[in-house]
């Protein structure tokens, strides 16, 4: 006998039919728009490593950064592929060295203004968040091209407030602002920081990637607030023991770095805070970073890859000295991924900030474009606390065209550290850094390491033509 089913319960079964429908379409949007988290990218200017607390300082204050590395985590070797700001910046923005980007050396302004900088056809990771549905943002230093056809709008960014020239003043900087360069009243980096704020705020409903691109403490480190630099008032600073050196000159130049970072680390909290106030602190990734390492007094320099010398040596001029040293290559990173890196999280392989392409994109489960060559490696695996080995050895390149000319390469692997300089004969540099981490006794051309020399080279001259460094067509 054939069953009948009543009207109202075949008429309940369509209903119920399509609502079983509806939730199975909805539930992957809904996975979807949980991966879609914000990103806020905080990157300082010339700031070191060994310059912050969580990093083992315990002279400079630097509370908030010290709060997101107990939140999140932090890589204990992490490096910079090339000491000086812009094509480390470019580097950071595609996953790819400078040699391949044509940004080699920091811009001058005449060089920006004559069209050097990022091209207008770069990938970029905000580009391709762009493209995908964030809204973008940067807020502070560019210093990767001063014309219309590389500046910030172009790759990747809607909105942009700051400097495409590179660094500015301390206090009452001109800014460019919708277009046109404001003079702005105020310190930088407080300045800086209003402006992240309004951009958070303005944003907060849809998925967000702001970074935010500080000038300190970058040289002149002041004037700052007093509230930033009354800490180091009365600060007698440790000092590296480099003979030579004025040490009043350096301690000086310590505390007012310090006070710099100071301001940085205090306008950090007030982002920190408004994500929490806007309950968006469990649906934004935080990573802070610098653009490179500097030097005070280390080595008896000052500065960064293109450092100078500070001691008696250098005389009344100003002698550079293009270096890889470990305070200019080695930069604090710190990743705070809610939900996914648990507090205090530790990360001791060696990273650099080449992978940032890549990791951003792998954090929030964007595919890069076929076709597009990457040079770094997602580290979401380490994030994830799973065992991941990304690079057998690190690499690096400088080719210096302003106050000095000169090629580098370096690869550091766990023991040791080769630096061929390509322009300047007997300068080549080989450390073994397990016996000699702080760098004192170059050992290149010792007969009794040319093994080791050999490997490196060999591994080296192999990375250079992976990238097809014109160093080789010379």
């Amino acid at each position: 006998m054939k069953s009948i089913v009543p009207f109202a319960a075949s008429r309940f079964s369509l209903k119920a039919a399509l609502l079983v429908t509806f939730v199975l379409l909805v539930l992957p949007l809904h996975a979807a728009d949980a991966l879609r988290m914000n990103v806020i990218s905080i990157v300082t200017d010339d700031q070191s490593e060994w310059s912050i607390g969580a990093y083992g300082n315990k002279e400079s204050h630097t509370p908030n950064m010290d709060r997101l590395a107990r939140d999140g985590a932090r890589f204990l070797n992490a490096y910079t592929a090339t000491p000086v700001c812009s094509p480390s910046r470019a580097t950071f923005m595609t996953g790819r060295y400078g040699t391949q980007l044509g940004v080699t050396d920091w811009i001058t302004p005449k060089q920006g203004k004559d069209g050097v900088g990022l091209a207008a056809n770069s990938v970029t990771w905000p580009k391709i968040l762009q493209q995908q549905g964030w809204r973008t943002g940067l807020i502070g230093k560019w210093h990767l091209g001063d014309v219309a056809h590389n500046h910030p709008t172009q790759l990747g960014f809607d909105t942009f407030f700051g400097a495409v020239g590179g660094s500015f003043k301390p206090k009452d900087a001109e800014l460019e602002l919708d277009g046109k360069r404001t003079q702005m009243d105020g310190f930088g980096a407080d300045i800086l920081t209003d402006a992240a704020l309004r951009f958070i705020e303005t944003n907060r409903a849809a998925p967000f990637a702001l970074l935010i691109h500080y000038r300190e403490p970058h040289l002149p480190y002041g004037p700052v607030p007093e509230v930033d630099a009354a800490p180091f008032t009365n600060l007698d600073p440790t000092i590296p023991a480099a003979s030579g050196t004025n040490s009043a000159q350096v301690k000086q130049w310590t505390r007012a770095y310090y006070a710099a970072i100071h301001s940085v680390d205090r306008n950090l909290g007030r982002i920190l805070a408004r994500l929490e106030e806007l309950k968006l602190s469990t649906n934004t990734i935080v990573m802070f970073t610098s653009d490179h390492g500097y030097m005070i007094g280390h080595h008896a320099l000052h500065s960064k890859g293109n450092a100078y010398r500070i001691d008696k040596v250098a005389g009344a001029g100003r002698q550079t000295r293009p270096n890889m040293f470990e305070e200019s290559v080695r930069i604090p990173w710190i990743v705070r991924w809610p939900g996914v890196t648990k507090p205090g999280q530790k990360i001791p392989q060696r990273v650099s900030n080449i992978d940032t392409f890549a990791t951003v994109l792998g954090m929030l489960a964007v595919k890069p474009p076929s076709g597009n060559k990457q040079e770094g490696v997602d580290l979401t695996p380490l994030l994830r606390g799973k065992r991941f080995t990304p690079h057998a050895a690190i690499y690096g390149q400088y080719d210096m065209q302003n106050e000095a000319t000169d090629a580098m390469r370096m690869i550091r692997t766990r023991d040791w550290k080769l630096v061929r300089h390509y322009f300047a004969d007997g300068a080549d540099e080989l450390f073994n850094l397990r016996a000699d981490p702080g760098e004192l006794k170059n050992l290149y051309g010792v007969p009794v390491h040319a093994k080791a020399q050999a490997k490196l080279q060999k591994q080296l001259t192999e990375w250079q033509r992976s990238i097809d460094d014109p160093l080789l067509r010379r």
